[in-house]
């Protein structure tokens, strides 16, 4: 079960060109840490190892590995890839997120 997290054709499109030119990783890693100027933060890894705690998300190649502490901050959320005019990130639409900073990776609960 995924929690309602989904992944988007952007998205997945992005990790797959990512991991491409990573011959050693196979996937993208989100991880949620304390910080950040809203209370959480967003981090994104590369990784070639899925933990036995780990929640896998796949979409056409593409793989996205959650941890289970990190995954109750998403639950329900939907992850993007968004190139616009701030530059080209991936981008959690959290809806559990009450506040988020001006960047997007920082948010409070």
């Amino acid at each position: 079960m995924s929690g309602n997290i989904t992944l988007t054709e952007r998205a997945a499109k992005r990790i797959n060109e990512i991991v491409g030119g990573n011959p050693d990783k196979s996937a993208l890693r989100i991880s949620v840490l304390g910080g950040g100027c809203s209370g959480f933060q967003y981090e994104f890894d590369l990784d070639s190892t899925r933990n036995e705690d780990d929640l896998e998300i796949s979409r056409d190649g593409a793989s996205v590995l959650i941890d289970s502490i990190s995954l109750v901050y998403v639950l329900g959320s939907e992850i993007d890839f968004v190139d616009d005019l701030i530059g080209a990130q991936f981008k959690i639409n959290n809806p559990n997120a009450t506040a988020s900073c001006g960047c997007g990776t920082s948010f409070s609960i």
